[in-house]
């Protein structure tokens, strides 16, 4: 399938190597993995400036930002800066997503292996309850990207970079059955969901979005407005504008050999999408 064209693409934010897209109404929230720290559009305001390698943000019921981070997951009041830690003590933490019963679904990555330039060891997928129990549904993971539930909450969509876009079953228990691969993507990196229950994934080394069907039929690709993309999300009054963090992949491979990336090759653009995308849930974590 040929890639739609004729899509017009305004650059909002530039960067080093931009993740953690997230978007609230009027409010765009992005990170720089080199820069640290977190970013919104149009303000000069950074959160937490001291934590890098950020790869996901989440927005919990009270207004405060969840932030993803070699440590653990952290959370932030973007009104007042007060912060705190949700959870702690793990390798890193990728991408999260709400699970529907306040808490949320997240993947881990060995971040510290990335920060030496080494080979990262195995991802897992994990569940944080709203009461912060945390446990483990996937181990023995290649590398734990973009994640979705499904709006029925029968299946969690997963990208496992290096490898395949996949579909768990959710049990009742909300254990993980045996996963499908919905397509062969090696460069498989963010996702999103749009109002008809497709997958939008990006990749890290691809110059357009593919969006596929619950069963993995391709029902459209979209040409970006660069070489690779991070990060894919819905926004606006319909949910039509489509927002992307279009990077380079020489700075993706410069990151993994442990390499400072000296030029800002990364930025953040909007266009409008076919389709309208599935809001994203919020958590109900007590902070």
């Amino acid at each position: 399938m040929t890639a739609e064209a004729g899509h017009m693409f305004e650059p909002i934010a530039h960067g080093f190597y931009l993740e953690g897209l997230l978007v609230d109404g009027d409010n765009i929230w992005f990170t720089d993995v080199v820069v640290g720290g977190v970013q919104k559009v149009g303000s000069d305001q950074v959160l937490l400036p001291d934590r890098t390698m950020i790869g996901g943000l989440l927005l919990n019921d009270d207004g405060c930002l969840l932030v993803s981070g070699a440590d653990g997951i952290a959370w932030v009041d973007p009104d007042t800066g007060r912060s705190g830690t949700l959870v702690n003590g793990l390798d890193g933490v990728n991408e999260m997503r709400a699970d529907a019963q306040g808490g949320m679904v997240f993947g881990t990555t060995d971040l510290a292996a990335i920060l030496r330039g080494e080979r990262p060891g195995a991802s897992t997928i994990r569940q944080l309850s709203a009461d912060r129990d945390c446990k483990m549904l996937a181990d023995g993971l290649t590398f734990a990207n973009g994640i979705a539930v499904s709006p029925d909450c029968s299946t969690l969509y997963f990208n496992e970079s290096f490898s395949a876009t996949r579909a768990f079953p959710i049990g009742e228990d909300g254990s993980l059955g045996e996963p499908r691969t919905l397509i062969e993507m090696y460069d498989c990196d963010g996702m999103a969901l749009d109002a008809e229950g497709n997958i939008w994934v990006t990749g890290f080394a691809s110059d357009e979005l593919r969006c596929v069907t619950p069963d993995g039929t391709e029902v459209r690709r979209l040409a970006l407005p660069g070489k690779a993309c991070t990060n894919v999300r819905f926004g606006g009054p319909d949910l039509r504008d489509l927002y992307v963090s279009v990077v380079d992949p020489a700075s993706a491979r410069q990151l993994a050999q442990g390499l400072p990336l000296t030029e800002r090759s990364s930025a953040i653009y909007r266009t409008r999408s076919p389709v309208a995308g599935a809001p994203i849930e919020r958590t109900h974590f007590a902070l």
